[in-house]
């Protein structure tokens, strides 16, 4: 008696990043083995439109569906579905990728669909922010400012964000927190506060370098007020994987916090903002989430795949501007 096929939908959103989909279309109908699955490819026609496709197919049993698309489409369908039995996987289209970097997923979509194939999965943990789910990262203070002016310039790209970080920073002012920590409460003047699910904002801008997706914990950065001869160096250090090892830098690992802020404002959820208000509940929920992985993964394989654009042209940019600055200053 013939196994019955496993049914697997690949969510298309059409319109995410800059690169064609019907190419990946073509690679999904040449690699997936149609002996083992049931295959379905179905397009997003208006926001949220994947997070209710991802639901419907949870709740036919479907074994797994699949984002094609960015950052935002793989956080549609990753909400809908925690606690079930239906896996996410990611064919990568986005300008961030984070968690596909996280999960060392190749940026090749061939390769991803070749994984996805194979149909190997694990479980791993994600975020709350009060009432929203996240699987990266959340944070407030100058990250989520940033994300507010990026997502009102309506204009997308890793550099287009390099570009909005650089000129918001000479003007961001600094703000003052309480974190409550298992009973605890401690006040900090910061930048931002930034709390890793996994290690990454996207990009390979490791905010949280010693994140894990599976310890049932959360890494707290949290970035203290700097002077602009600080910048290069904490630059580097984002995409060098050793953030955390610049002075102006506290780390704290928890299962739970709770940020107590001055004024409501803009936070961001997987660098998506969001207004809130004046306490914000940090929270991990283990296990909750079933996701495709590569068969082997090793090392830092996806570092290789970062887009030459990001490393000789969007890091070096920032850095030079800042050394510019640096030298005014000096000499004033």
């Amino acid at each position: 008696m013939m196994e019955e096929k496993k049914k697997i939908a690949f969510v298309v959103n059409p319109i995410s990043g800059v690169q064609d989909k019907s190419g990946i279309v073509k690679l999904i109908d040449e690699e997936m083995d149609r002996g083992l699955y049931d295959v379905q490819v179905i397009y997003t026609e208006f926001a949220g439109h994947a997070s209710q496709i991802a639901a419907q197919q949870a709740e036919a049993g479907a074994f797994a569906v699949v984002a094609v698309g960015g950052d935002g489409t793989v956080n549609e369908i990753a909400r809908s579905l925690t606690e079930t039995q239906t896996a996410m996987g990611i064919v990568p289209c986005g300008s961030g990728n984070g968690l596909a970097r996280h999960l060392q997923i190749s940026m090749h979509p061939k390769k991803a669909i070749q994984a996805i194939n194979a149909g190997k999965t694990e479980y791993m943990d994600y975020g709350t922010l009060n009432d929203q789910k996240f699987f990266c990262t959340c944070g407030v203070g100058f990250d989520a400012f940033v994300s507010l002016k990026f997502a009102e310039s309506g204009k997308r790209g890793p550099l287009n964000y390099v570009e909005k970080a650089l000129r918001e920073s000479l003007r961001y002012k600094p703000e003052t927190y309480e974190l409550e920590v298992d009973g605890s409460t401690t006040r900090y003047k910061a930048y931002l506060i930034a709390c890793g699910n996994a290690a990454q904002y996207g990009n390979n801008a490791y905010i949280a370098p010693r994140a894990t997706l599976n310890d049932g914990l959360l890494d707290v950065t949290i970035l203290e007020p700097f002077t602009i001869i600080d910048v290069p160096s904490l630059s580097f250090q984002l995409f060098n994987k050793t953030i955390d090892q610049n002075n102006r830098i506290k780390t704290v690992r928890c299962k739970n916090l709770c940020i107590h802020r001055q004024d409501e404002g803009v936070v961001h959820v997987d660098g998506d903002p969001i207004m809130m208000g004046l306490d914000l509940r940090v929270g991990i929920v283990e296990n909750g989430l079933k996701v495709i992985v590569p068969a082997e993964r090793s090392g830092d394989n996806n570092f290789l795949e970062l887009t030459q654009e990001i490393l000789n042209n969007g890091l070096k940019q920032l850095t030079s501007n800042f050394e510019g600055l640096t030298q005014r200053v000096r000499r004033h």
